[in-house]
């Protein structure tokens, strides 16, 4: 399988991979209005395995080691592909409610949240097996990690305050008992609690003398994304979080650019995991210090956030108050995550 080579090659595949997990929701944003997350995260699923597979058969098979991703999978064990497999599931149905409260607020309200509480979750959860590196340092990150999820949380309260008030005004709604913006608070937070066990749970399908490689780990991974969509989102499409549930022929319908926003989507995030992945396998002199890898896998949040504010305008218009919500917001992300990465500072590379 091919690995990198140097350390320069290990930093650019990490922050591409970086760029890329913080960039993939673009394609929901650029979905047409009327279609609805559910179907968009079947065609997520199918990009999310194809480039999987892909990858997996063209660089796992190359490399001067001679060592191929058949070789790697007959080697694994079967325990490791059982994890491997949960985890892809698990992030399924986490990405699905993250996705599901980005139809209903949208990415700078859902990233910050969600991805907060996968950041505390999965810094926790990394810890706890094995401790290592300085815990006052990880958990002060958590800590302030939390109170970003908090003043996003507050910020998005206030703005749907805002333009509920301004409905009302206009007297497009009579009502001023809308609990605002709870849902999408709510399914971001849970959905953050699926994602942040997907990194522990495929690392610990990639250790031991029996671990997967990158590659194999994620393409099983992504057959797990497949088989927790598919069952997920029976319930997402019978009992929706917003709207009328969702007939499956719709998705049959669609025009093949409208599935092909979902595919590429699943496509961005399936080569941003290869990447980070790879990445994260380096040795030697090519390999990256943990506090950098961390800091890559982590800050896909911030990258999202921000298309989610200067891209896609998510809060125009807004108050003074939110825009200082936003902005703190930011702040204490890239804190808490610098810090729950220096927390595993390795002074020797």
């Amino acid at each position: 399988m091919i690995l990198p080579g140097s350390f320069t090659l290990t930093l650019i595949l990490a922050i591409v991979g970086m760029l890329l997990w913080g960039s993939w929701a673009n394609t929901f944003k650029l979905r047409p209005a009327k279609w609805r997350f559910e179907l968009y995260c079947f065609d997520f699923a199918i990009g999310a395995v194809i480039a999987a597979i892909l990858l997996a058969f063209t660089l796992g098979n190359l490399g001067y080691d001679g060592f191929s991703v058949m070789d790697d999978l007959q080697l694994a064990g079967k325990r490791q592909e059982v994890f491997a497999l949960i985890a892809g599931m698990l992030f399924a149905l986490g990405n699905m409610l993250l996705i599901g409260a980005m139809s209903i607020s949208g990415m700078a309200v859902a990233f910050p949240i969600g991805m907060g509480v996968a950041v505390v979750v999965g810094a926790v959860l990394t810890y706890v097996p094995v401790p290592h590196g300085n815990i006052v340092v990880l958990m002060t990150g958590a800590v302030i990690a939390a109170g970003a999820i908090a003043t996003a949380a507050v910020a998005y309260r206030n703005y749907s305050a805002a333009q509920l008030l301004e409905l009302v005004q206009q007297g497009k709604t009579k009502s001023t008992r809308k609990a605002i913006g709870s849902k999408a608070i709510f399914l971001s937070a849970i959905g953050g609690l699926f994602l942040g066990v997907f990194y522990p749970i495929i690392t610990f399908a990639r250790t031991g003398e029996n671990g997967l490689g990158p590659y194999s780990a994620i393409m099983i991974s992504a057959f797990g994304v497949v088989a927790g969509t598919v069952v997920f989102n029976l319930f997402f499409m019978n009992l929706p979080v917003q709207g009328d549930p969702v007939d499956i022929a719709q998705y049959l319908r669609a025009k093949a650019r409208t599935h092909s926003l979902g595919i590429a989507g699943g496509i961005a995030w399936a080569v941003g995991a290869v990447l980070l992945s790879v990445a994260g396998r380096a040795e030697g002199a090519a390999a990256l210090n943990p506090a950098i890898l961390s800091a890559m896998l982590q800050a896909g949040v911030i990258v999202a956030t921000l298309w989610g504010m200067y891209r896609w305008h998510e809060y125009q218009g807004s108050d003074t108050k939110v825009k200082f919500l936003t902005t703190l917001t930011l702040i204490l992300l890239v804190i808490g995550v610098t810090l729950t990465s220096y927390s595993q500072l390795d002074v020797t590379h």
